[in-house]
């Protein structure tokens, strides 16, 4: 909605918000009195998210504001690294890159070429051609998730000119790294991120009716659903995706950033959870030798494999999401059943009948594998399905929401979900688990594209009271953390209504980073879905 929209239904009265709502749940308690939202609240929040926009921005006249990355070390005096593909005349590259910057600025970044295996000796910045947001902090570079909530915030914003960088970067990664990349960081070129690209495509086709450049795209939106679609990513006896992250042993970035106060990396800290405690979830052993005291192989690639899911870490998966190249997510096979769909949509605006029936087939089949084996009647929940087992995992997570919010839950289903809503319902939104591990992507934290994704996903079965009600808790925790401390945040604790979190994390980083793009984007996006 853009934002004369908004402040024309500030105006009426129509978006003033309370964080107050009911549920069976006694974490659903409303908040503290006086949660209601006034128009000059609104307001400033947008005009922060409207500022931010421009800080979060990075493009080839400010690289030294993208090249610089947090979560690896650099010796001092030496030059930020820019890798270009082996697709591009890196001689055009570099003029293109002196042209936008100074001399000084210029001898500051090392531009080179990437190897025909991706391996690097000093890890680096990927080029990409147009600009794009990054979602903020230590997450300085362009992020395959991210950025599909960033484009709906952009697009919300009338921003359309760099919501279309957004999706044109997407399609460049694709013809030039192979995917769609975790982000454009070397040490990334090993995995993808949950896929939104057409999703992507068509929020822009649909503000600029453009075909050609949606026939132009068309070529690597195959490309990409192949990436999803063939082994290792299929598994054949389901005919579901998982994720699987191409790369061994440790992820660098790991090893460089992730460490607690007393110099332990998140690995240092897996073995000593796992030297302590005792493991029922999965067979410890594959995972983890105890005589010798080291993670398995098998371990490693589970963790990159998470990082790919975006949920990095909790245990839904078992302990730190250790086992989940072993399941078929409900996450991602929801998103793949999307992209089937609006593969369609695009085939039928391109004029292509047959391409239409061939996309509409793989969506129905889909639907039906996850029906078959993600669906859990039991529990009136979509629970993620661990192949080798045969068995469906008990453990709640907010994802049961996707299959609504993609359209492939039958009504009868979606209510069955929106009847366990008091299981993840807080005073501050929806909890990411019903589990509380020290993860991050657990209790008692909520996550804003979650928040959007359960919102829109019930008001599409028609449960707009429960939608609003979730809608307007997490508007309101926003809106009071950003009146305290100025800043939007990636994450906030849903239970104490608070974006102090670090004391409740103790595996992964247990930072709270400020920004933060897509928390910006579906504050913008809820803010449209209650004005409807």
């Amino acid at each position: 909605m853009p934002n004369g929209k908004i402040l024309a239904l500030l105006s009426s009265g129509l978006l003033v918000l309370a964080a107050a709502g009911c549920s069976d749940s006694d974490r659903a308690a409303a908040p503290a009195a006086g949660s209601e939202l006034s128009q000059e609240q609104i307001v400033a929040v947008r005009d922060y998210i409207k500022r931010t926009w421009v800080t979060l921005t990075r493009s080839h006249e400010d690289l030294l504001a993208a090249a610089p990355d947090p979560k690896v070390e650099r010796e001092p005096g030496q030059p930020w690294m820019l890798y270009v593909s082996q697709q591009e005349n890196l001689e055009e590259v570099r003029a293109h890159i002196g042209a936008a910057l100074s001399s000084e600025d210029a001898h500051q970044l090392a531009v080179r070429r990437l190897p025909p295996d991706g391996r690097v000796e000093i890890q680096g910045l990927l080029y990409l051609p147009q600009p794009y947001v990054v979602p903020g902090g230590r997450f300085n570079e362009m992020y395959g998730w991210d950025s599909y909530f960033i484009q709906v915030g952009l697009l919300q914003d009338d921003e359309l000119h760099l919501a279309k960088n957004m999706a044109d970067n997407f399609l460049y990664e694709i013809r030039h790294y192979g995917t769609i990349l975790n982000a454009n960081r070397t040490y990334y070129l090993t995995r993808s991120q949950p896929p939104f690209l057409t999703q992507m495509l068509l929020g822009v086709y649909d503000q600029t009716r453009d075909t050609d450049w949606l026939a132009a795209a068309w070529p690597a939106v195959e490309k990409y659903y192949e990436f999803w679609t063939a082994p290792p990513h299929l598994t054949k006896a389901t005919g579901l995706s998982r994720y699987y992250d191409f790369g061994e042993g440790p992820a660098p970035e790991v090893i460089a950033d992730e460490r607690d106060s007393q110099g332990r990396t998140h690995y240092d800290r897996v073995r000593e959870y796992y030297r302590t405690t005792r493991v029922t979830e999965y067979p410890l052993e594959r995972f983890y030798d105890r005589e010798k005291d080291e993670l398995t192989d098998l371990f490693y690639k589970g963790d990159r494999s998470m990082r790919e899911s975006g949920f990095d870490p909790s245990n839904r998966f078992g302990p730190f999401n250790a086992a989940i190249v072993l399941y078929n997510p409900v996450c991602l096979n929801s998103l793949l059943f999307a992209m089937e769909q609006q593969a369609a949509r695009i085939r039928e605006i391109l004029g292509d009948a047959e391409g239409v029936k061939v996309w509409k087939e793989r969506a129905t089949q889909r639907r039906d594998a996850v029906n078959k084996y993600l669906w859990d009647e039991a529990s009136g929940m979509y629970l993620d399905y661990e192949f080798e087992t045969g068995e469906r995992r008990r453990y709640p997570f907010a994802t049961t929401f996707y299959p609504l919010w993609v359209g492939l839950a039958n009504p009868e289903q979606a209510a069955r979900v929106r009847e366990n809503l008091s299981f993840f319902e807080a005073p501050g939104g929806l909890l990411t688990s019903t589990a509380e591990t020290g993860n991050q992507w657990d209790a008692p934290f909520g996550w804003a594209p979650l928040q959007m994704i359960a919102v829109q996903g019930l008001l599409r079965y028609g449960h707009r009271q429960d939608a609003q009600r979730l809608a307007r808790k997490f508007l309101a925790l926003v809106t009071k953390e950003f009146e305290e401390h100025g800043v939007i945040v990636e994450k906030y604790d849903v239970v104490r209504r608070e974006s102090d979190v670090s004391a409740g994390i103790r595996y992964g980083y247990d930072s709270n980073e400020v920004g933060f793009g897509w928390t910006n984007a579906v504050y913008l996006a809820l803010l449209s879905e209650i004005g409807k």
